[in-house]
């Protein structure tokens, strides 16, 4: 079997395994529309190091009203043309899910990252992301914050392809991704299963800097009472921006990390 079909095909084994794993724990889902954009961008400073920047809007419906807002920075090292790790912080503001609520709920988040990109034949690009996240939530009784935080340690593994299903490369190839999250903590009794993304789209690119990907989105989340799920069915439109230095290694591969999500 050829590599590139090996890949594709472990990417839809993780995907109907998570998918079915969920629904045997599904007691009640509770089903909402997205829209999510979002701008990742990469700059360069030389050979090696880089600083990272994401900022994200997810909007309940087709942009009717907010649902978070979250911005991202960190820096990374490419170890090689193909792995890299990062670390920095980020910052999420949502808003409540529940009826008649209008606090709204701050999260800090510190993350680290180890990013490994291979390529087969030219037409198949896989991208596999190793995160752990600190997370600090607030924690809101009665429509008010109280001043304690929950925390919580998530971990995520991404994987995505990308298919280049033209001869040229300029027009669109085809995203598959899958990622898993689960988390872990004293305040986590109930969902250690956070949630599963699955993404399904075309890649464009627009420049040699600059590309976007766009598509459908399912997101399954488990609540933390470990009764009540979420499952989000998210048009999604990520561009994606890399800077870089004149001093950088032209031999390294040096373009955005899709999925920076």
């Amino acid at each position: 079997m050829k590599t590139s079909v090996k890949i594709l095909l472990l990417t839809f084994i993780q995907c109907c395994f998570v998918s079915a794993f969920s629904q045997v724990l599904q007691k009640k889902i509770e089903h909402v529309t997205h829209t999510w954009v979002s701008i990742n961008s990469i700059f360069f400073l030389n050979k090696g190091w880089f600083i990272m920047a994401d900022a994200h809007l997810r909007e309940n419906g087709f942009f009717q009203f907010n649902s978070f807002y979250f911005a991202r920075i960190g820096v990374g090292f490419q170890l090689d043309k193909n792995l890299s790790v990062a670390a920095g912080y980020g910052n999420l503001l949502s808003s409540s899910t529940t009826d008649g609520w209008s606090t709204k709920s701050d999260e800090t988040r510190l993350f680290q990252q180890v990013v490994y990109k291979s390529a087969y034949k030219s037409k198949v690009n896989v991208l596999q992301r190793l995160r752990n996240e600190q997370r600090w939530q607030d924690i809101i009784v009665n429509d008010k914050k109280t001043g304690n935080k929950k925390f919580s340690n998530r971990v995520r593994y991404l994987l995505s392809t990308n298919l280049q299903v033209f001869k040229s490369p300029n027009l669109p190839q085809l995203v598959l991704a899958d990622e898993l999250l689960v988390q872990f903590g004293n305040d986590v009794v109930y969902n250690t299963f956070d949630q599963n993304r699955i993404f399904i789209g075309i890649k464009q690119k627009i420049t040699n800097s600059l590309s976007f990907d766009v598509g459908y989105m399912r997101v399954f989340q488990q609540k933390s009472n470990g009764i009540n799920y979420m499952q989000s069915n998210t048009a999604r439109l990520f561009f994606y921006y890399t800077v870089k230095n004149k001093h950088a290694d032209k031999n390294l591969h040096h373009k955005v990390l899709d999925g920076q999500e």
